[in-house]
């Protein structure tokens, strides 16, 4: 049967159909690949184009053939001097089935490389990931409408009848086609009241008949041209402007003191950078508040945040306290999803990580929908405290909250491989977390 490719590179503007259709079949495999680049590189190059291996029976075209069990076939074989009727051929030598081939002998193809664009390579590798407990909103897909005031229209419902603006039509209306006044008829009225009075004689006569006439012609105008017009009539005009139900806010806390090494402080940028991209890709209406603390604590944008250079004690409280008084004054509960990530090396005051319990119990775990925490370990120490709950004071005052929170998470990491598995567990699609307090 004879099989025909298009491999023209447009036909009729089918180019982007049959790269969808090649992304849904090799989904899997592309998600694997990037997911191991991304493992063994750094977190940066995910934001970049990808050049994606793919073995080669994942890219054979399909095709049609005769199914070798159904319907009645009759073969003509010609004879040989080898084999007679009933006898059973021998499988040849070399253990490969069809189309391979002995090393050094024959021609051979390389794996199937696909280019992925930086959007297809964020979209494949986000696509299952979500922030847990959205309960307040659905930040990009769905939108809610605001009537704002757009001008004035010439129909509309009752209640949006502009009064100021209709009676100035009716003013220039009545002016433009003369209306009689009301002053003037009550005028003519008076003086025709006036000259009755007097002792009639044929000349008040006449001219009380022609101020009735006048009176007449005056009154049958004010009724021919209406005070209030329907063309006069303007009505409020409103447009729907598009807002987001709600907002959500994540707040990124980071250790950056004297026993957060270059090392541990890497990796903790690590995984925010992470974090940083999987929030701009997947949500467009979501804020980042970013929180570097030492002994004191304080809010920084974003270029501080990652590159400026700090040091100091170790009072993890402050980064609490400072994201409690930012939530009181910016992001109200009520309208925001509050989330919060943050990231030590567990290095702290022991009377201090009572007071980060008493923070987390008390205010900000009633107001966030999530809470993770990851604490940067020594590789050393990933053997003994990788399936413990003992560790640093820190670790152990948050395994306290976290056996009373369901929203709350806490995992370790010890290597830059050991970034990408911990976010996907702290981001991966989970039930609802969160429960009565």
């Amino acid at each position: 049967m004879p099989i025909f490719i298009d491999r023209r590179l447009n036909p009729k503007d089918k180019s982007l159909g049959n790269r969808q259709r090649f992304l849904r079949r090799a989904r899997e495999e592309l998600k694997r690949s990037i997911r191991d680049r991304v493992r063994a590189g750094s977190i940066a190059e995910l934001d970049r184009e990808h050049a994606v291996p793919i073995p080669r029976k994942g890219t054979s075209e399909p095709t049609f053939s005769d199914a070798k069990d159904s319907g009645r076939r009759q073969h003509i074989l010609p004879g040989n001097k080898t084999f007679n009727a009933g006898d059973l051929v021998p499988k040849p030598n070399g253990g490969g089935g069809a189309g391979a081939s002995a090393p050094g002998t024959t021609e051979s193809e390389d794996d199937f490389r696909f280019v992925l664009s930086r959007e297809e390579v964020l979209d494949l590798f986000f696509e299952d990931l979500e922030l847990p407990d959205l309960v307040k909103l659905s930040l990009k897909q769905i939108l809610s409408f605001k009537p704002k005031r757009a001008g004035f229209a010439a129909s509309g419902a009752p209640t949006n009848i502009n009064v100021g603006r209709t009676m100035r039509n009716s003013h220039g209306r009545r002016i433009a086609l003369r209306r009689p006044k009301r002053a003037e008829v009550e005028a003519l009225a008076a003086q025709i009241a006036e000259l009755e009075s007097k002792p009639p004689d044929a000349r008040t006569h006449e001219r009380i008949v022609a101020l009735r006439a006048e009176l007449d012609r005056l009154e049958r105008r004010r009724r021919r041209i209406a005070y209030v017009d329907p063309v006069d009539i303007r009505f409020n005009r409103f447009d729907p402007q598009p807002r987001p139900n709600a907002s959500a806010v994540m707040f990124c806390l980071m250790d950056v003191s004297g026993s957060m090494g270059e090392r541990e402080k890497d990796l903790a940028k690590r995984f925010f950078v992470l974090l940083h991209l999987f929030l701009t890709r997947r949500y467009e209406r979501t804020e980042i508040v970013f929180i570097r603390h030492t002994h004191e604590a304080k809010e920084v944008d974003e270029h501080t945040f990652f590159y400026h250079t700090q040091s100091g004690g170790t009072v993890v409280s402050t980064a609490l306290e400072e994201m409690h008084r930012i939530i009181e004054e910016r992001y109200p509960a009520s309208e925001w999803n509050i989330y919060a990530a943050q990231a030590s090396d567990g290095d702290n005051f022991a009377t201090d990580s009572e007071r980060c319990i008493e923070l987390l119990d008390r205010r900000l775990m009633r107001l966030c929908q999530y809470f993770a925490y990851v604490e940067i370990i020594d590789e050393r120490e990933s053997h003994i405290f990788g399936s413990t709950e003992n560790g640093t004071s820190l670790w152990r005052a948050y395994n306290a909250v976290d056996q009373k929170w369901p929203n709350f998470q806490m995992r370790r990491i010890a290597a830059p491989a050991d970034i990408y598995p911990v976010f996907r567990e702290l981001f991966a699609r989970q039930p609802d977390l969160r429960k009565s307090a």
